[in-house]
């Protein structure tokens, strides 16, 4: 497995691989898959921090990004979402890209990571309740699952309710 920056040319495999990771027989056009599509044509998009894992012939089975949120008027990024392909998942891709680009979000000085998800499986990255940094939820309700991971440019004064780019506001 290679973890590497996303090309141009590995957009339709990369929505491939999202598609299948979050698909549902009720549901086979989840709704992370047009949002990926919606954060590409939007100014959060960081390409530098799109980045897929390729298996043993190249192909594309997995794939996470940050994209530009802030906290208050500072900015931050906002991790999601990540997608494993469904034959790669339990083999430590997932762990793999979010290493990856927690690595990249540190090395391009940037202050933290957001997110959306569930607290067992993040803390493994240092992910931590977002409250432990006085940082908010955009909804409330998300408090139990919205964490953060503080990187080497942190500082504590940053505080206050987390922006998600507006692409998420149309879920």
């Amino acid at each position: 497995m290679l973890i590497r920056r996303e090309a141009p040319a590995d957009e339709p495999a990369v929505r491939a691989v999202t598609t299948a990771a979050f698909a549902k027989p009720e549901n086979p056009d989840p709704v992370e898959a047009g949002l990926l599509d919606q954060l590409r044509t939007c100014g959060a998009w960081l390409p530098e921090l799109s980045m897929v894992a390729t298996g043993d012939q190249g192909e594309i089975v997995g794939h996470v990004v940050c994209t530009r949120g802030h906290v208050g008027t500072h900015p931050a990024l906002a991790l999601g979402p990540l997608s494993v392909h469904p034959t790669h998942q339990h083999r430590g891709v997932g762990l793999a890209l979010v290493h990856s680009v927690l690595g990249a979000a540190d090395a391009t000085n940037e202050p933290l990571v957001a997110l959306l998800g569930n607290p067992a499986y993040y803390t493994r990255f240092g992910f931590r309740p977002s409250t432990r940094y006085d940082i908010t939820p955009p909804d409330p309700n998300w408090a139990d699952y919205f964490q953060i991971r503080t990187l080497t440019s942190y500082e504590p004064p940053l505080r206050g309710t987390f922006a998600y780019p507006e692409p998420f506001n149309n879920l």
